[in-house]
């Protein structure tokens, strides 16, 4: 066994700078999925992981989310990649879920060298858009196992893939597909991984297993139904946006205490045993 990880982890090492060029390219692939005109690359980085996992051996399919509304311009969203690398009924089965589109990156947004063009730093760093979220950590699951096979070892695990391409604009046209897929393509998953998450600092890998989770709410305070004047009514009708400033002001006390009752009903104490988790970090 220790030579067979000694094998695997010399490749690794063997093939750093093959595993930097990878992501060069894919971080070079534009795929801002809050950008209508950036919507073909979108899709186009879709389709590189799908026929990279292809051509290792994986059974994809891709699946079609339907359409978008995007501020009046009507899209077709970016393809969900589903996959399953290996099906042994004696080995556990890992669902792996990661997303392919990235947030807008603009030179003037500070960045100080082309956010699509991977950038080697002195200290060791590679920078780029999508580098850490979250085309690196979903490139890492294909190249672990294509250095498996190409040190000819059995990949220890049955790895089952959902790749989104909408994660960055609210996971658009995901919800209907799990729910659809849950007894068909996600059956028989044992463990889900979410490869969307970060290391503590540069040098401490981790493994999340919780995430704080996060609701959406639309408020809309209505007003007049024209326009008033502001000499002759103001002070004496409530103004929407005033309102709207003093329900907010609410949901939230000066410690950061969500102020909505029975919303922390459900959560569940730290206990001893997760307060102890942090001595170690």
């Amino acid at each position: 066994m220790a030579n067979t990880v000694e094998k695997y982890f010399d490749l690794v090492d063997q093939n750093q700078q093959k595993f930097i060029e990878t992501l060069r390219e894919v971080v070079a692939i534009p795929s801002v999925s809050g950008d209508a005109s950036k919507r073909g690359e979108v899709v186009r980085m879709g389709e590189w992981l799908q026929d990279r996992w292809e051509a290792l051996g994986a059974q994809c399919k891709r699946v079609d989310p339907g359409k978008q509304d995007l501020h009046g311009e009507i899209l077709d969203l970016p393809p969900v990649i589903l996959g399953q690398y290996g099906n042994d009924p004696s080995k556990k089965t890992v669902l792996v879920y990661g997303h392919y589109d990235v947030q807008p990156a603009l030179l003037e947004d500070g960045w100080e060298t082309d956010p699509f063009t991977l950038v080697e730093k002195e200290d060791g760093r590679l920078v780029g858009r999508g580098s850490t979220d979250d085309k690196g950590p979903v490139l890492g699951w294909l190249l672990c196992a294509e250095t498996h096979k190409q040190a000819g070892l059995e990949f220890p695990v049955n790895l089952k893939f959902c790749f989104e391409g909408m994660e960055e604009s609210g996971s658009e046209g995901l919800d209907a597909i799990i729910v659809d897929e849950a007894e068909k393509w996600f059956k028989g998953t044992d463990v889900v991984c979410i490869s969307d998450n970060y290391w503590l600092g540069t040098q401490k890998p981790c493994l999340t297993h919780g995430l704080r989770g996060v609701s959406y709410f639309h408020l809309e305070v209505e007003g007049p139904g024209a326009d008033l004047h502001s000499g002759v009514f103001g002070g004496t009708v409530h103004e929407p946006m005033v309102d709207l400033v003093h329900l907010l002001s609410r949901l939230v006390d000066t410690n950061g205490r969500i102020q909505v009752p029975g919303i922390y009903d459900q959560v569940m104490a730290v206990t001893d045993e997760e307060e102890r988790t942090y001595e170690d970090l």
